[in-house]
C-alpha cells in the first residue's frame, strides 16, 4: 500500500506487512520512506531501536493522548521524546544548568553513553518542547529524550520522520500495554515484533518496521538487556559527594548501573539512584521464541 493513500487518520490493516504483502524492515531505506510517511499522517509506529523496540508518533498533544489510550495509560500521562542524533542537544535548555555542572561535560557524558547503545538523558527542557511532553520537577520544566545509540539504524528512521512531521522531535513511548490495563505488577518492552502485533490488533493504523535480525540486534548490544532504557537525569545534581556533583538514576534499565557509574566519573560525576530505580527493569519472556 502507497503510504500517500493514507486517510488523516493513517488507517490501515493492523500487523507486521503494509497491506498484508510484506513486512517492514528498519535496514530498508525504502521501508523507513514508508513508516515515516505513515507517522507524519497520523499511524502508530513500532519500531525496531537498539535491541528492542519502542512506539514512535507525531508530537501533537492528541496524538499523544491516543497512544496512551491505546496502551491503556493514564490519558494525559506525560510522554517522552526523540529525534534525529545531531538534534538531541538541542531539546535540553542549557541556560538552565545547574552552576555547579560544566556544559561540556555533561554533553560529553551524553555523546559516550549515546555511542555505548541506547539510553535516555533528562534535563531541562528547551522552550519548543510542548508541555505535554515535559514535567516539573524541583521547579524545573524537564524533558526526557530516548535516543537508540549510534549504531542503531532507526536513527535514519528518526530523521526522516521528523523532516516529514515538519517538527523537531517525536513522541516516543514503550511497545507494550500499560500495567493499569493487565493487571501487572510491571509489563515490560517488547523486544519481539510479533508480541507488539498481538498486543495491539485492534489498532488498525499500526505500522511495525522490524529489526532484520532479532537474534542479531540483541548479541550486537551484549552490555544492555533487551528491555527499556536506562535514564539518567543532570537536571537537579543532588550535592557534592568527594566534591564530585551527583547526577540520578532515574530508571535502571537495559544498561546496568556499574556502566553507567563508570563512565560517568570520567567525566568528574558521582551517581545515584533516584527512588523509582531501586529495582531494576525486567526483561519480557515469551513462552517460544517468535524473532527470528
Amino acid at each position: 500500500m502507497d503510504p500517500n493513500s493514507l486517510s488523516a487518520s493513517g488507517v490501515r490493516t493492523a500487523g507486521l506487512r503494509p497491506a498484508g504483502s510484506r513486512r517492514l524492515f528498519i535496514d530498508s531505506a525504502t521501508d523507513i520512506a514508508y513508516a515515516a510517511r505513515a507517522l507524519a499522517m497520523g499511524a502508530v509506529t513500532a519500531t525496531a531501536f537498539g535491541n528492542f523496540y519502542v512506539i514512535i508518533s507525531r508530537p501533537a498533544v492528541e496524538t499523544v493522548r491516543r497512544v496512551n489510550m491505546i496502551k491503556g495509560r493514564p490519558v494525559a500521562q506525560v510522554g517522552s521524546i526523540t529525534t534525529e542524533a545531531s538534534q538531541i542537544p538541542s531539546m535540553f535548555d542549557w541556560f538552565m544548568l545547574p552552576a555547579r555542572l560544566a556544559e561540556d561535560r555533561v554533553r560529553g557524558l551524553m555523546e559516550v553513553l549515546y555511542g555505548l547503545g541506547p539510553f535516555g538523558f533528562r534535563g531541562p527542557a528547551a522552550a519548543h518542547v510542548p508541555d505535554h511532553l515535559t514535567q516539573l520537577d524541583q521547579g524545573i520544566r524537564t524533558t526526557q529524550v530516548i535516543a537508540p545509540g549510534s549504531r542503531c539504524p532507526s536513527n535514519a528512521l528518526f530523521a526522516r520522520a521528523v523532516a516529514e512531521v515538519g517538527a523537531q522531535l517525536l513522541y516516543i513511548t514503550s511497545a507494550n500495554r500499560s500495567r493499569h490495563v493487565t493487571g501487572a505488577v510491571e509489563e515490560p518492552a517488547h523486544w519481539q515484533a510479533l508480541g507488539i502485533a498481538a498486543d495491539f490488533v485492534q489498532v488498525p493504523d499500526l505500522v511495525i518496521i522490524e529489526h532484520r535480525d532479532e537474534k542479531a540486534a540483541r548479541a550486537a548490544y551484549p552490555a544492555f538487556a533487551p528491555t527499556s532504557v536506562t535514564l539518567l537525569s543532570f537536571h537537579a545534581p543532588r550535592g557534592l559527594a568527594s566534591g564530585r556533583p551527583v547526577l540520578t538514576i532515574d530508571r535502571h534499565g537495559s544498561l546496568p548501573i556499574g556502566a553507567v557509574r563508570r563512565v560517568v566519573e570520567r567525566f568528574g560525576f558521582d551517581v545515584e539512584l533516584g527512588p523509582h530505580a531501586q529495582r531494576r527493569l525486567q526483561v519480557r519472556g515469551y513462552a517460544t521464541e517468535m524473532g527470528r
